[in-house]
């Protein structure tokens, strides 16, 4: 619901991001006395690709370096798999 005192011909600011297959991914619309802020918009960027490349999800508040979170795994073989390499890894870092 739109209160009767605002305008509806006042120009306001939008964001496309549009992925390379043509698809609107995300669309941000700011209004006329709000600026717009860069870092957020590359860091939305930043949080699709690194979405699209995992195949996860990044958290709220995520920034670039920060893990991002793996969807469950399908099959209880896949769970196994995905367990025997999370401890090799934390052997190589414990240097075992």
């Amino acid at each position: 619901m739109i209160a009767n005192d605002i305008s509806n011909t006042e120009t306001v600011r939008n964001v496309f991001i549009i992925d390379d297959k043509g698809i609107v991914r995300t669309i941000l619309i700011y209004p006329l006395n709000v600026g717009r802020f860069i870092p957020e918009i590359i860091r939305t960027v930043q949080a699709l690709q690194m979405a699209d490349c995992s195949k996860g999800s990044t958290a709220a508040n995520w920034m670039p370096g920060q893990p991002v979170i793996v969807p469950p795994p399908k099959t209880f073989e896949a769970l196994q798999e995905r367990n025997q390499e999370i401890e090799k890894t934390e052997m190589e870092l414990l240097g075992i």
